[in-house]
């Protein structure tokens, strides 16, 4: 009976190691934001530029998980864009909506639309909190 106790002692302590307080929820009340710049070959036409902004834009409608979405294009005065001209950013719950999303049928068919005029593609994730009392953040309701 000692040595049961004294297993199940070591394994209660080793878990605290394998799992820190909080590791569980360490991202709760965050999203995942998935960021994506895309570059796009010169002669690209205007009509080409639309059919993947609509394309990207219809991608939340299409795919579970995303929860939320925005995009626009550079509008930065200060001239380290690189080239690139849009700015893609979509909101997940966690990992697994996010990488639903990486190997839906709908991101790769959008995939075959940005390929051909794509010239660059830059893409970050990372953890966020979704705050809209921040300081110093302007108040669009005022």
């Amino acid at each position: 009976m000692l040595k049961v106790f004294a297993v199940l002692l070591a394994a209660s302590v080793l878990s605290l190691f394998a799992f820190p307080a909080g590791a569980q929820d360490k991202h709760e009340g965050k999203l995942l934001f998935h960021v994506v710049s895309i570059k796009f070959k010169q002669g690209t036409s205007k009509e080409q530029i639309k059919a993947v902004e609509e394309a990207f834009a219809g991608l939340k409608e299409k795919i579970p998980g995303i929860v939320a979405m925005t995009w626009g294009t550079n509008v930065s005065p200060e001239k380290h864009d690189k080239g690139f001209t849009h700015c893609f950013i979509l909101g997940f719950d966690g990992d697994k909506s996010r990488d639903t999303y990486l190997t839906h049928p709908a991101h790769k068919a959008f995939g075959k639309i940005l390929g051909p005029v794509m010239d660059d593609v830059f893409v970050i994730d990372f953890w966020g909190d979704v705050k809209h009392d921040q300081p110093g953040r302007a108040d669009a309701s005022k």
